[in-house]
């Protein structure tokens, strides 16, 4: 509330500051002290290691059983699964991929860390571990299930594939023309549960190939 000095002598004038003061300086000192700031939460500046930014290949070299336990010894895959990709069928069984009616590839599936193992690397495996020459057959499997495909999931992969193809045939290390497929990624069926990582559960290290 503002006052006045009009009416009052200097004296009374001084008077009434004088108490306005103490009435302020005791509602101060009344009023509750503000809360003490709490303690600031201490920030370790130090880098934290950041989870792995994973990427997915995708591969079809024939019965997958003995293309999974070679990728799953590759430093830097993460994880595998195998499956089926590239037919027409929905959801298609082992049963119904072997009748080589569905378009179906036998394929796995592999999460893998850039960091630590390249898409190139991991096409040498694939080139290294198949007959990339023969068309729908790997040894006695026969059938379009065993087909040899590279299915890429991104432009730069599909430019990889393509080099690495070009660049192989090129040094004529198989005496056949190379005859592996290179197609965008559809959809991947995870086949039947038995399937996954079957010779490790058999305590085999490969196949017959």
């Amino acid at each position: 509330m503002m006052l006045s000095a009009v009416g009052c002598d200097e004296k009374q004038w001084q008077n009434i500051q004088r108490g306005l003061n103490q009435q302020t300086v005791g509602r101060a000192l009344n009023m509750d002290s503000p809360a003490e700031p709490k303690e600031a939460t201490k920030v370790d500046d130090r880098k934290t290691e950041l989870e792995p930014k994973l990427e997915v290949a995708m591969f079809g070299a024939g019965c997958f059983w003995g293309v999974e336990a070679t990728f799953r010894k590759v430093p830097g895959v993460v994880d595998t699964a195998v499956g089926y990709s590239g037919g027409h069928t929905k959801n298609p069984t082992y049963k119904e991929v072997c009748t080589d009616k569905t378009g179906h590839a036998e394929v796995i599936r592999i999460e893998f860390d850039p960091v630590k193992v390249s898409y190139r690397q991991l096409l040498e495996v694939f080139w290294s571990n198949h007959d990339p020459t023969t068309v729908n057959r790997q040894g006695p499997d026969i059938g379009t299930q065993y087909r040899s495909v590279i299915f890429f999931f991104s432009p730069e992969q599909e430019a990889v594939a393509k080099a690495a193809k070009a660049e192989l045939t090129k040094t004529k290390r198989f005496r056949r023309p190379i005859v592996t497929q290179i197609k965008p990624a559809g959809e991947f069926w995870r086949a039947e549960e038995y399937h996954q990582r079957y010779l490790e559960k058999k305590g085999l290290d490969s196949c017959h190939l």
